[in-house]
């Protein structure tokens, strides 16, 4: 099994009973505000659960979809991810979602960063990206503290609930990651 752990979280393989804390976020419209997908049925959430625990088992592994919990209180509060692309495996995408009970207190800031010395250092990856909406100022916050730089935007690349919406996208290389390490 999968664990990390940072000064106040641990990250860990996803279970299946661990379905209602999952929901109780991807079922809340203002977590989903910005993203393509939700709010979640309960069918969609026990399908991410199943996916996601599958991926961990799949080899190659592709997603590293992890669960966030708090160290001090133990109990899931979001999940965090590395996407790696299948026809480019030294890339993968960064995405987060947190429930609203926890938002403001560096959680996403922390984990992020912990999947980024994953991705470099554990899985050799050359470069992580993200993409958010551009009113997404909360997001696109934690892509600035954690040393990704804004590479552009795609116009009209994603549909969010009927609404055809541009997205930002951010980066950073392996090589800005160590300099980065350094300066910490």
């Amino acid at each position: 099994m999968t664990v990390f752990r940072t000064d106040r979280l641990v990250l860990r393989e996803i279970h299946a009973d661990d379905f209602e804390a999952v929901h109780a976020y991807a079922s809340d419209p203002e977590v989903v505000r910005w993203v393509p997908w939700g709010p979640n049925t309960e069918t969609d959430t026990r399908d991410f659960v199943a996916v996601t625990m599958a991926s961990a088992a799949a080899e190659p592994r592709m997603d590293w979809i992890l669960a966030v919990e708090t160290r001090e209180a133990p109990r899931l509060v979001g999940t965090v991810g590395l996407y790696v692309r299948y026809h480019d495996q030294d890339q993968a995408m960064l995405g987060y979602a947190y429930g609203r009970g926890v938002w403001g207190r560096g959680y996403a800031t922390e984990a992020a960063t912990a999947m980024l010395e994953i991705g470099f250092d554990a899985l050799g990856l050359r470069r992580i990206w993200a993409a958010c909406d551009p009113d997404n100022a909360a997001s696109r916050r934690v892509l600035e503290k954690i040393g990704m730089t804004l590479e552009g935007r795609l116009r009209q690349d994603t549909v969010v609930r009927g609404q055809v919406r541009d997205s930002l996208v951010w980066g950073i290389l392996e090589e800005d990651w160590n300099g980065l390490r350094r300066t910490l």
